[in-house]
């Protein structure tokens, strides 16, 4: 599988330099120049491993560090350091708050890729553990009309073998929902791939495989192939999973051989909006099922549950202090708008329960980290906080594109590459958003 790796420093010729040796040895690369635009990569496609640099405009990356630990965001995505004015205090200091290692500039190309090879390996075997170790989820959680509604659809679907479509916010349980329904249908693997951030290479890979890579197809036989964001996956692509899909065979890629195929498919996209960016042909093989997951600000009448299954969750797993939410505390959460859906709700409780030092959790802890939170969400006209969802995406996702392109002097083929989109997919989404290239050009 292709590592993405996030690449935090404030000079260019850094930044380029090991966007291309990264990607010459493989690797899907993404870059920030700040914290500010560091923390909103990580948030949309979080990385598998991050270089990060000490000395930044906005932010420091020690400070930076801290913050990533607090909130829990270290366990998947390990951090390597990089300072050219780097001391042995700012070494401990980075290894103490959880950095893997802290190398010095200039870098040694070969140190620095030996290290993250060596950290890599590490998380995925600690993972491996880890999942050894969780107590299962053996089904979506909340007792919530929603739910129960939800998990009624979801058993009746068990009763037919055929694909689904999933749509939901980032952090709403979509995954949680595929594996409730693969587990109660399918004695096979459950295997994932998300196709957010890989290139066309990539995607072709890891579907299909290659003489040195096996088939995520090939995995999944006789189990469950769960495909998160669909939408963002190549148009040739598309087809050519649609075609095997329709002839229960497949051809790696580079091979003549047909394997046969054997699989339920469960993709997912975020909004609705988002079956623009699928093949027609393969919508309506998908879409024969369909399930909307909603997000948590729906069913907040779950929260209080929520909150108590993940204390428990964490007590077992990391052998944190157990920790009582108050019933104000319940009630603040309940009324949040969890713009992270049940993804944030998980990482607030390890949080809280990392830094607090009393048996209780009440409104005062809460309401400095959700303060913090909402300022470092996006911003804007006020307004977009009244339109439904949808609208409001669709909004900012224009206003965004059209700022893009006039960065770009109407360049598509540089908006995708500065955006990290591919190009076939950028376009239709300036189609769907009805924005015209051309009247933007400078």
């Amino acid at each position: 599988m292709t590592a993405h790796i996030l690449v935090i420093d404030d000079e260019p010729d850094i930044r380029d330099l090991m966007r291309e040796i990264l990607e010459d040895e493989g690797f899907t690369v993404s870059v920030a120049k700040d914290g500010k635009t560091a923390r909103k990569l990580r948030t949309e496609q979080p990385p598998d491993l991050i270089l990060l640099d000490i000395w930044m405009p906005d932010i420091d990356g020690i400070s930076l560090l801290k913050e990533w630990r607090e909130s829990g965001l270290l366990q998947d995505s390990p951090v390597i350091m990089l300072s050219g004015h780097g001391t042995v205090e700012t070494a401990v200091e980075s290894t103490r708050l959880g950095a893997y290692d802290f190398i010095e500039k200039p870098l040694s190309i070969s140190k620095l890729l030996l290290t993250i090879d060596k950290a890599l390996k590490e998380t995925c075997l600690l993972k491996e553990h880890n999942e050894l170790r969780e107590p299962a989820i053996t089904e979506p959680l909340g007792h919530s009309n929603i739910m129960l509604v939800l998990r009624d659809q979801a058993n009746r679907i068990n009763l037919h073998n055929t694909s689904i479509l999933i749509s939901g916010e980032p952090g709403s349980g979509r995954t949680l929902f595929s594996r409730y329904i693969h587990q109660n249908s399918k004695e096979g693997p459950f295997v994932t791939m998300q196709v957010a951030g890989m290139s066309t290479e990539s995607q072709a890979i890891e579907l299909f495989g290659s003489p040195d890579n096996a088939a995520r197809l090939e995995k999944a036989e006789n189990g469950t192939l769960f495909i998160k964001d669909i939408d963002n996956m190549d148009d040739v692509i598309q087809l050519r999973l649609l075609s095997s899909l329709k002839n229960r065979s497949f051809l790696r890629t580079g091979s003549r051989e047909p394997i046969s195929l054997n699989i339920r498919l469960i993709a997912a996209i975020t909004t609705e909006s988002d079956v623009n960016c699928l093949a027609e042909d393969l919508y309506y093989y998908l879409n024969v099922v369909s399930l909307k997951i909603p997000p948590l600000r729906e069913h907040c009448e779950d929260v209080p549950e929520l909150l108590e299954f993940y204390v428990n969750f964490f007590v077992n797993k990391d052998n944190l202090p157990y920790r009582r939410f108050t019933v104000a505390a319940q009630n603040m959460l309940r009324n949040y708008i969890w713009p992270g859906n049940i993804r944030e709700l998980k990482n607030l409780v390890q949080r809280l329960l990392i830094l607090g030092n009393t048996n209780t959790i009440d409104i005062d802890e809460i309401e400095p980290i959700l303060e913090q939170q909402s300022t470092s969400n996006i911003t804007g006209n006020s307004s977009i906080y009244d339109l439904p969802l949808r609208e409001a995406r669709e909004q900012f996702e224009k206003a965004y594109l059209e700022h893009q392109l006039q960065e770009t002097g109407g360049n598509v083929s540089k908006m995708a590459t500065r955006i990290g989109l591919e190009r076939t997919h950028l376009y239709r989404k300036l189609r769907a958003l009805n924005i015209d290239p051309k009247q933007l050009k400078k």
